[in-house]
């Protein structure tokens, strides 16, 4: 077992002071509970952090990098319960390995209609991971936060709709979208983020925008 390091109590004591965008403020009464599991880890590379490929044959957010996660079922009693849930149907990971230590303020994805609790949590006893719901995802990495601060993997992406945010280039995977923007906050607010270039914005790939349209 390893112990949690310094830097992510550090953000668990203020993950839930982190400011919402207002387009990520959910409204009164609408849309669904769900949960996703950042989950942290000591690696053969230093700390890490779980993410999927989901799969490019799915009909919502084909091909995307994306933290495990989903909707709240009535059984699961709550988004932690959900997380950890989703994170073992879909990767395989061992529950019992992993301490969640709080949560971020619930956000709203307008185009699924889903309120997103993202729990975090530090993998205390690593399991092997795996694509282990192939019909949702095509692959499983534990992506080192060294590669995700690398300033050489950080660009802005444009969407076509005009508005750019940041990304990662890691692991064969171009990591953007909501995935992209937790991650951003989080290596910011842990005091892990390294100067880079938010100038260099670059168009989102056609065959990104054609997989993002499905559904």
């Amino acid at each position: 077992m390893t112990e949690v390091p310094h830097w992510l109590d550090r953000l668990v004591a203020q993950a839930q002071r982190i400011r919402v965008p207002r387009h990520l403020l959910p409204p009164d009464g609408s849309g669904r509970a769900a949960a996703v599991l950042m989950l942290f880890g000591e690696g053969p590379f230093g700390p890490d952090i779980l993410l999927i490929q989901r799969s490019t044959r799915g009909r919502r957010h084909a091909g995307q990098p994306a933290f495990p996660g989903g909707g709240v079922d009535p059984d699961d009693g709550g988004v932690v319960a959900a997380a950890l849930r989703e994170a073992e149907e879909e990767t395989g990971v061992d529950p019992s390995g992993v301490q969640v230590l709080g949560t971020m303020p619930e956000l709203y994805l307008t185009y699924s209609d889903n309120r997103v609790t993202p729990v975090i949590a530090w993998w205390r006893r690593p399991s092997a991971v795996h694509a282990a719901s192939p019909h949702e995802v095509d692959s499983v990495e534990r992506v080192p936060v060294a590669e995700l601060v690398d300033p050489g993997n950080r660009v802005m992406l444009r969407h076509p709709s005009g508005m750019a945010g940041p990304a990662f280039r890691v692991r064969g995977m171009l990591v953007w979208g909501f995935t992209a923007m937790i991650l951003d906050t989080v290596l910011r607010e842990g005091g892990l983020e390294r100067p880079w270039d938010a100038t260099r914005i670059e168009d989102l790939p056609q065959s990104v925008i054609d997989l993002a349209s499905r559904g």
